[in-house]
């Protein structure tokens, strides 16, 4: 069996019951507990529930705060988190504090404060994984496919990162028409 390295998988948005019921099955059918050793998760899970869900899925799981989980009672998780996963540090947070949201620039901006190599932010449930300013920058999209205030039409996605040492491989699962497709990309932590 290949050695992927750790196995991290990056979702967030899920905004369970508010504006969907429950993870797709396709994906749920995909997320089997203990196959990936990390959980982030940018918030927006919306419900206790959901939450303690996701801790089922791996034994490190780390879900920072959206703007809508202090109203579903996850007030306690942190609006920001720093992870070390292979030789990458890895900033999450959920998006909404950063404005524009979704600007690349702005992002940058919130990588450089973090001082990460990955950030990982959500809120603008649109998938993107891009290097910027040799650095990595991932939106999981919604895993839901929940409603945002800038489309109705969002793709449910979720990404899985696979880590060995100074590179990461990138997936990211996308529900359309009744069926995941994939798509991967390749970063390599440039040396200083």
């Amino acid at each position: 069996m290949a050695d992927f390295g750790e196995l991290v998988l990056v979702l967030g948005d899920l905004h369970i019951p508010h504006r969907a019921d429950e993870l797709p099955n396709l994906f749920k059918d995909l997320l089997v507990p203990g196959k990936m050793q990390h959980v982030l998760c940018t918030g927006n899970v919306c419900s206790k529930s959901v939450e303690e869900y996701l801790r089922t899925l791996a034994g490190s799981v780390h879900i920072v705060r959206g703007d809508l989980d202090v109203a579903s009672g996850l007030s306690e998780l942190p609006e920001q988190k720093v992870v070390k996963i292979g030789e990458f540090r890895i900033g999450l947070c959920h998006g909404h504090q950063v404005v524009p949201w979704g600007d690349p620039e702005s992002l940058a901006n919130m990588q450089r404060q973090l001082d990460v190599d990955i950030l990982i932010t959500g809120h603008t449930h649109r998938n993107e994984v891009y290097e910027y300013e040799k650095k990595y920058i991932i939106n999981p999209g919604s895993a839901t496919g929940a409603y945002s205030p800038f489309a109705t039409d969002v793709v449910p996605s979720f990404v899985l990162m696979a880590i060995k040492g100074g590179k990461v491989v990138t997936y990211v699962y996308e529900l359309r028409d009744g069926e995941v497709d994939v798509s991967k990309s390749e970063f390599v932590k440039k040396k200083e």
